[in-house]
């Protein structure tokens, strides 16, 4: 229960990759935080690449970036749909901007790209989306996760232990 009290924002929309939703959503849940999913506000629930579906909590329209400890950005190919919607951008780049902890994973640096956040960055992602991530300004390195300040990102579901492990620990390294 080392994250009681702290809450933390997994983002959701359609064709999400499941395992870099709902490990994340019970590891914080084991570690006591609340857990808090935000969608696009397209739906009220939304479908992973196979199917499985995640309901919202709220919308991202409805909470700011200062509301949460921690965003979570999964992967898969959620982010593509993500990034479309400007509450979404809104949300992780308020978050980052107040030095909340952002966890991005796989394809999800295109929201990264789109809210504006990489520039001077050291960040990891999946290999497909390396040279969007360099082109904004990012510095790519091929690890199982990367952190660079309050921002920790990891490349595919095998880096999900390490990935979880630093994003815990950066929440408990923050002030307040």
């Amino acid at each position: 229960m080392e994250l009681k009290g702290k809450r933390v924002a997994i983002l959701a929309e359609n064709q999400y990759q499941e395992l870099e939703l709902w490990y994340p959503l019970y590891r914080f849940r084991e570690e006591g935080a609340e857990v808090i999913v935000v969608g696009s506000g397209s739906s009220d629930t939304y479908h992973s690449k196979y199917g499985y579906p995640v309901k919202m909590d709220t919308a991202a329209d409805k909470v700011k970036g200062v509301d949460f400890d921690c965003v979570i950005v999964p992967g898969g190919y959620a982010p593509d749909y993500m990034r479309r919607y400007p509450a979404m951008l809104r949300l992780v780049k308020d978050a980052f901007d107040h030095g909340m902890v952002i966890g991005a994973i796989c394809h999800a640096g295109w929201v990264l790209v789109s809210a504006g956040i990489l520039k001077g960055k050291k960040v990891t992602c999946v290999s497909a989306i390396r040279d969007d991530i360099v082109n904004a300004g990012a510095e790519y390195i091929n690890a199982e996760v990367v952190r660079d300040g309050n921002l920790v990102t990891s490349r595919i579901p095998d880096d999900l232990p390490a990935f979880m492990r630093e994003i815990i620990k950066a929440i408990k390294e923050k002030k307040g």
